[in-house]
């Protein structure tokens, strides 16, 4: 069992709990099972990627949905081995809301050895799924899932896919129900990021740091449900006692010139940097460095 003490719900299309961003589709599944809480349904940001990740797609997942995670927005992803797990991961960690949608009955563990990973989920958002309780997964059941977390939200972000790719079927699902595609570029010499540089390709928005990020899921899903939590200040003092802040107001600098100058590593001088700039008490430059806006 996925969480033996995670409650259990299911959700019929037209019910006033289903996720309204899913149902607004034309491939909304009649009934969606479930275990944690069905409010976590809300709609998200979709994070997938290849099952075997480079660990540059691992970090990238890791970057992007913890920033988003901590900002406020749920997180949405497949459970899989490799980035999805790592997005999963990363929400859980900053304390934000995820939701894992699988191939398989909500209850079953699949992946093997995802047991533990999936009842953190479970308590802390839902695990859900179009599958019957104790239905087992099969090859079929992957690529319905995979419009269902398209369907719940409302930005979808593709780090590393090859081709042909369950992840890629994902973007071609997001692209039909009009959501916004974004890709990390990817290497032209690796195979697991042929698909992603396709969608580049074809016109998907590319995502090089948070900031960016930031910029589009305030376009798609404005300011986030739920404030941002306090992991997000170095020093939980606040935004004026800030580190990463305090910095900027001397002078413009480049998150690596910042992650040098305060003695910080990078993923978290970025994810703060993405924060700040979301919340208005930065602004990027042309040139790649920030300032801090001035003070009324």
């Amino acid at each position: 069992m996925a969480c033996r003490e995670a409650p259990r719900f299911e959700l019929a299309l037209g019910d006033s709990g289903y996720p309204s961003a899913l149902a607004a589709t034309e491939f909304a599944p009649k009934r969606l099972f479930g275990l944690g809480d069905p409010r976590a349904l809300v709609t998200g940001f979709a994070v997938v990627g290849a099952r075997k990740a480079t660990p540059y797609g691992l970090q990238a997942a890791a970057l992007f949905a913890g920033w988003a995670a901590g900002a406020g927005y749920t997180v949405v992803s497949g459970g899989a081995i490799g980035c999805d797990q790592a997005a999963h991961r990363a929400a859980l960690q900053e304390g934000g809301m995820t939701v894992a949608v699988l191939g398989c009955g909500a209850d079953v563990v699949y992946p093997r050895g995802a047991g533990a990973l999936l009842a953190e989920i479970a308590q802390h958002g839902a695990v859900v799924s179009e599958q019957a309780w104790g239905v087992h997964p099969a090859p079929w059941m992957f690529r319905n899932r995979n419009r269902i977390i398209a369907g719940l939200s409302a930005v979808l972000l593709v780090l590393e896919a090859g081709l042909p790719s369950g992840t890629f079927v994902t973007a071609d699902y997001a692209l039909d129900a009009g959501r916004d595609v974004l890709v990390v570029p990817g290497s032209i010499f690796a195979p697991e990021c042929r698909g992603a540089n396709r969608l580049l390709h074809q016109g998907a928005q590319p995502v090089t740091d948070v900031s960016e990020l930031a910029s589009a899921l305030l376009t798609s899903l404005g300011a986030p449900s739920r404030e941002a939590g306090s992991q997000w200040t170095l020093d939980g003092k606040g935004p004026a006692q800030d580190a990463v802040l305090g910095a900027l107001r001397t002078g413009h600098l480049r998150p690596d010139d910042l992650a040098r100058l305060l003695s910080l590593d990078i993923v978290t001088v970025a994810r703060r940097v993405g924060l700040l700039e979301l919340q208005g008490h930065i602004v990027k430059f042309p040139d790649g460095r920030y300032g801090a806006t001035p003070m009324r």
